[in-house]
């Protein structure tokens, strides 16, 4: 091997190692979901969180996305995987987005709300602040049920003190071309629209710390 081409990849090694290092010590945000957060049905470069992401580094701040979100998920398989996520991420901020398929199976409200708040704590405990993401669901269950499962976020969010984005599809559910042939999930052209729904008080709770 040349001098030249031996100084070339220790130099190509350094900066990798470099980038490995500032990687590893940027603050990252967390993002706990389901499949709304999970780019189901669209490439996952599309999705809100990766725009998010985009976002971040565009406007200067130094925090890394981490999207841990797997569709189908409910509040009980969050609350089980997040102490490892929080373990192994170590982030400064969490987004919780969960509970909707919780209502779509017509869980009990209770345990919608118990787990959700057992999260907030988990990730207080491990040094990271939460932001919630509220969530409405169709009438399947009548409007007992749904009016119960839409009240959770307001009051948790009150309970805990966490900052609340009310409706993460506000402006978006109820638009046809803005959703995917199931109803249920946005499409492409949507995403950009959630993360408008989102960023405001994301924003705000970068800002202030």
């Amino acid at each position: 091997m040349t001098l030249h081409r031996t100084l070339h990849c220790i130099s190509l090694a350094l900066l990798l190692s470099l980038a490995s290092v500032a990687w590893a010590e940027s603050p990252r945000v967390l993002v706990l979901g389901d499949s709304l957060s999970a780019a189901y049905g669209i490439d996952e470069e599309d999705g809100w969180v990766n725009l998010l992401n985009e976002r971040l580094e565009r406007e200067g701040y130094p925090h890394t996305v981490v999207n841990a979100s797997v569709s189908g998920e409910t509040t009980e398989g969050g609350l089980k995987r997040l102490p490892r996520l929080l373990s192994e991420h170590n982030p400064e901020w969490v987004i919780l987005e969960l509970g909707g398929n919780d209502g779509l199976r017509g869980y009990p409200v209770s345990d919608l709300a118990d787990n959700l708040a057992a999260m907030i704590q988990l990730s207080r405990e491990q040094g990271a602040e939460v932001v919630l993401l509220g969530m409405q669901i169709p009438s399947n269950y009548g409007p007992r049920y749904t009016d119960q499962f839409t009240a959770v976020y307001p009051q948790l969010a009150q309970e805990e003190d966490v900052p609340l984005v009310a409706f993460m599809l506000e402006g978006i559910a109820t638009k046809d071309e803005l959703m995917q042939r199931d109803g249920i999930h946005p499409n492409a052209e949507a995403q950009p629209k959630i993360l408008e729904n989102v960023w405001p008080m994301l924003r705000e709770v970068l800002q202030a710390h």
